[in-house]
């Protein structure tokens, strides 16, 4: 498992479970010294206001009422886009519980707010680029990201264990779910947006998961009871988005983000190899029956993940079947 970024750990001894939250943080330190200093040897900077498509752009009228007919992408990719963007533009709770979790000071200090800058960026150029192309109602998304802001509602998972285990998984479920939607948009301005936001987000996921790789390491049965906390709680952060489940089914049947990619590109990669929870030594006999249900519940969400996906290949099928040959 990687950690730091020279692939090796401080000299630690394991903890015998009774770690606190405040003494979990401290130990990690050094690894998130050097999993700061990867990040940013790694990511590249870039300006929103380069790649917005200014020339698409136009003056909105004081009577100006949108048209779906405005926007040239399906109904399905305008549900992504309306919930990536407000997704982000929730960052003040994000910050708040990032902060929260992992303090202020030192290197996870530092990390926050550079993980809150690089976000901050993301919602910057994904509204913009909706405003200048008219791709969603502007009214619309302007009155949900009042509700969003408002009302604040974001996961808050109880302590830096789980909250490594949940930003993980999240970050990566954010990753999947913007490039693939930047794959369903046949503008290639917005193609380009949504993977530029979604490289980002990928070495968002690579820190915290490495900084969880370490948990596992100083703490394993801590880590193990943690995964399964977020794992089977799991929660997108858009859950607090007006029509947020219409929105979402909408997504899933177009394969931006459904259950079979949770399993398949989530669950099985992060949680089954680069944490090779199967494997981990150790355990106490709690977090032993931990794992017992997590590898059950990952189970169970393959197999029905794999149902669903197929049963939304067959309805599409039957629609094509019905549709006229063209003359």
């Amino acid at each position: 498992m990687v950690t730091t970024a020279d692939n090796s750990l401080p000299n630690r001894s394991p903890s015998d479970g009774s770690l606190t939250d405040a003494t979990l943080v401290e130990v990690l330190e050094e690894t998130a010294a050097g999993l700061l200093e990867r990040h940013l040897a790694t990511t590249k900077e870039w300006f929103p206001h380069a790649l917005i498509p200014w020339t698409s752009a136009v003056d909105y009228d004081d009577d100006y009422e949108w048209d779906p007919a405005d926007a040239t992408i399906p109904p399905a990719v305008r549900s992504a886009l309306f919930v990536n963007v407000l997704t982000e533009d929730n960052l003040p709770y994000y910050f708040r519980d990032i902060e929260r979790m992992f303090g202020r000071d030192g290197a996870w200090g530092e990390w926050v707010r550079r993980w809150t800058a690089e976000e901050g960026r993301h919602g910057m150029v994904l509204n913009t680029y909706l405003q200048a192309t008219r791709a969603v109602d502007p009214v619309d998304l302007e009155r949900a990201r009042m509700i969003q802001v408002q009302t604040g509602a974001v996961p808050e998972p109880p302590n830096p264990a789980e909250g490594l285990a949940y930003v993980s998984l999240q970050e990566l479920a954010t990753r999947i779910s913007h490039f693939n939607t930047g794959g369903l948009l046949e503008d290639p301005v917005g193609r380009q947006i949504m993977r530029r936001v979604a490289s980002d987000e990928n070495l968002h996921f690579l820190f915290y998961r490495d900084a969880f790789s370490a948990t596992i390491e100083i703490d394993p049965s801590m880590a193990v009871m943690a995964i399964e906390k977020q794992t089977v709680n799991f929660a997108m952060p858009g859950v607090g988005i007006p029509g947020f489940n219409s929105h979402a089914k909408a997504i899933a049947d177009a394969g931006i983000y459904d259950l079979a990619i949770h399993h398949d590109q989530i669950l099985q990669p992060v949680i089954m190899r680069d944490w090779a929870v199967e494997s981990i030594e150790g355990l106490s006999p709690e977090a032993e029956a931990s794992r017992e249900r997590l590898l059950k519940y990952i189970s169970r969400v393959g197999k029905v993940g794999a149902r669903l996906a197929s049963r939304r290949e067959e309805k599409a099928a039957r629609a094509a079947e019905r549709e006229p040959t063209p003359v």
